[in-house]
Formats: C-alpha cells, sequence, structure tokens
C-alpha cells in the first residue's frame, strides 16, 4: 500500500523526456500528502502531456457516490487490468504521479508503528505509475465533474520489503512515456509493473507526527536521530 507521499525537497520540478515535453511544476512543499486532498499529475490532453491537480482517491466512473475513493487510493498492478474500478482507466486514462518521497508503516508491536521515508538516494523525483477517473454526480446534473487519482502498487524491492509488503510502481526512463501513450499493449502495460531497482531506493526512519495528516510541516520528513 501507499498511504501517503511528499513532494517535499524544492518548490520546482522539472520533468522532461515524456513525448518530447519538458514539464515543470511549480508550488509550495507538500510534506504529507494523504488520500482525498488534490496533489499534481501528468496526463495526456490531445495527445501532450500536461500537469493537472486531480483529487487522490479514484472514484470510478459508474459510481453512485465518491464515498467509494476511500477504498481505492492504489490499485494492486496484478490484477488493475480486470478489476471493474479500474480496468477502463487502466485502458484509456493513465497518468504519472509526480513525488520524491513515500512512506510505509513498521509494525513494532500491537500500538506501534515506526514511520519511514523511501526516497532516491540523489533525492530526485519519483514519477509513479497511476490512473485517472473522470466522474460526474447522478444526482446532481450542475454539480462540476470531479477527477480523480489512484496510484499502483507492485510487491517491494528489498529496501521495501523489511518495512511493507507492497510500494508503489515507480517508472523511469522511455516506460515513461509508454505508461501514457493510449497505443501501448497490455502486455508491454504489464511488463512496466514491476519493484523499483533497489539501488535507487534508500529509507530512514522519521517522526510519528506524519501519522496524522493534519501535519504537513518539514519535521514530517526529518530523519530521527541514529542510535
Amino acid at each position: 500500500m501507499c498511504g501517503r507521499y511528499t513532494l517535499a525537497d524544492r518548490t520546482s520540478y522539472a520533468f522532461d523526456e515524456i513525448s518530447g515535453v519538458r514539464l515543470e511544476w511549480k508550488g509550495r512543499p507538500l510534506y504529507n500528502i494523504a488520500p482525498s486532498q488534490r496533489a499534481p499529475v501528468i496526463r495526456l490532453e490531445h495527445g501532450l502531456p500536461v500537469i493537472s491537480e486531480l483529487r487522490w482517491g479514484l472514484v470510478p466512473w459508474w459510481a453512485k457516490d465518491e464515498k467509494i475513493a476511500y477504498s481505492l487510493i492504489n490499485a494492486r498492478s496484478e490484477t488493475v487490468a480486470e478489476k471493474p474500478a479500474f480496468r477502463s482507466a487502466f485502458r484509456k486514462r493513465r497518468c504519472l504521479v509526480p513525488a520524491d518521497g513515500f512512506y510505509e508503516w513498521q509494525p513494532l508491536g500491537p500500538k506501534l508503528k515506526q514511520p519511514w521515508r523511501f526516497v532516491r538516494p540523489d533525492r530526485q523525483p519519483f514519477l509513479f505509475a497511476g490512473l485517472w477517473e473522470h466522474w460526474r454526480n447522478p444526482e446532481d446534473a450542475t454539480a462540476e465533474p470531479l477527477e480523480t487519482f489512484t496510484i499502483l502498487t507492485t510487491t517491494p524491492n528489498r529496501v521495501a520489503a523489511p518495512i511493507h509488503d507492497r510500494m508503489p510502481v515507480i517508472l523511469e526512463g522511455d516506460a515513461r512515456q509508454q505508461w501514457l501513450d493510449e497505443a501501448t499493449t497490455a502486455e508491454v502495460l504489464a511488463g512496466l509493473l514491476r519493484p523499483y531497482p533497489d539501488e535507487h531506493l534508500t529509507r530512514y526512519a522519521v517522526p510519528a507526527l506524519v501519522g496524522s495528516p493534519k501535519n504537513d510541516v518539514p519535521e514530517c520528513i526529518a530523519p530521527l536521530p541514529t542510535a
């Protein structure tokens, strides 16, 4: 599961090599992005990649209400092509989710968990594989359409495995463009959904205050002192 992530180390990120277009995101640091919050995603519009801010937690186009979003913040890569909540978006509405770190919690006892932040050793940003959806409230024809997204997960690499049994799918290089391209076959897409290389990921323990989504402060990403 990926239930929290960050876009915090800088206030500006440039993303190159996506359909030959340079994209730049500028915004305030996000130290503790949580489900139901809005965050940037990269998707295609008229064949070109653009950055949009969508709400985290997918609401399928057929949903009766938006409460379903809380159970659809992640999509398992092993079943995403078949699950009714995701299969339409998997075919037609794929996106990339910018991040520079993500959190997972390590169980230490019945009521105690230690949060860890996962980052690249060089602190460069990630791009998670995501899906997005466009939903209209069937009971209010005048309401603005709601656009939402989910993050795909896969089995953990050796850095993440001691902490959690899932990790977000992180795409690099040509895989980013392939993921966005509507012409990419299901077989090729499935080959992209694999664990991130061990050498590209590191982790460190962070304070427990990150457990509350109300806390969106620099202290969330501060390393705990080592013994």
